[in-house]
């Protein structure tokens, strides 16, 4: 059975691609009016894609499916299929790197993304909305992964004021190896703000609240990395809504 929407997907993969410098455009040109409907025809849904602010030459995006045997179902019809073959010369050609991709579920409990905002038509990136999506990169300790998704989520997402997505590693294998996926354990959290002064506004309460720097402080200690990825959503993504965040 097919997810009815990004928001119920079981499975999700962030898919990260280093693209030949000055080609960001060029793939869009074919990812923006054939991979998105192709994609949710053979039964993907999309939950954002994005250019990173700090490398205009990385893609960011992420899709989801209901299930890993329904994800190897939608990968074989998307690959072997009519839209894929068509431009994935194209596509390919603007590449260096797109094997960085983390397969992913939701975290218990679950924290799943709010409704996503209505995709625009094709063209360039889609300002002011500013989307932060945050990946640890964790040693093999559920207890740690746990307390990330229950008490650190919980202390983020007071802090920063907006909804969190957050999702951990699938451990099960990989059912469509032709696409790898990075060995590991992961934590990934998303959050959409409506521009980047409420995103400036909600970091500095990040670096201010206590709470925040003994939970960084105790990962630190244990070995966790993280990094922090800026993102511009394109004209058809269709990342999570911007909600206000309240007064402070």
């Amino acid at each position: 059975m097919q997810p009815s929407d990004f928001t119920s997907c079981a499975v999700v993969e962030m898919r990260r691609y280093a693209l030949r410098p000055g080609h960001f455009d060029d793939l869009q040109r074919a990812f923006q009016p054939w991979f998105v409907a192709g994609q949710e025809q053979a039964g993907m849904r999309l939950g954002g894609q994005f250019r990173d602010r700090n490398d205009p030459d990385r893609f960011v995006w992420f899709r989801g499916f209901a299930s890993m045997d329904q994800r190897r179902e939608a990968l074989e019809s998307f690959y072997f299929g009519p839209v894929w073959q068509a431009h994935r010369d194209a596509a390919n050609a603007t590449m260096i790197d797109s094997d960085d991709v983390l397969l992913l579920r939701s975290t218990e409990p679950a924290h799943h993304p709010g409704a996503p905002v209505t995709p625009g038509q094709p063209g360039p990136t889609a300002a002011p909305t500013w989307a932060v999506a945050q990946v640890w990169s964790l040693p093999a300790d559920a207890d740690l992964e746990a307390w990330l998704a229950t008490a650190g989520h919980a202390v983020l997402q007071r802090v920063l004021g907006v909804p969190v997505a957050m999702w951990r590693t699938e451990p099960a294998e990989n059912t469509f190896p032709r696409l790898p996926v990075r060995d590991g354990h992961f934590v990934v959290s998303l959050a959409v703000f409506g521009d980047g002064e409420q995103w400036s506004r909600a970091a500095a309460r990040l670096d201010d609240d206590l709470d925040w720097r003994r939970f960084t402080d105790r990962l630190s200690d244990v070995g966790v990395t993280s990094e922090v990825n800026h993102l511009q959503p394109t004209a058809t993504s269709s990342h999570p809504m911007p909600v206000a965040a309240p007064a402070h």
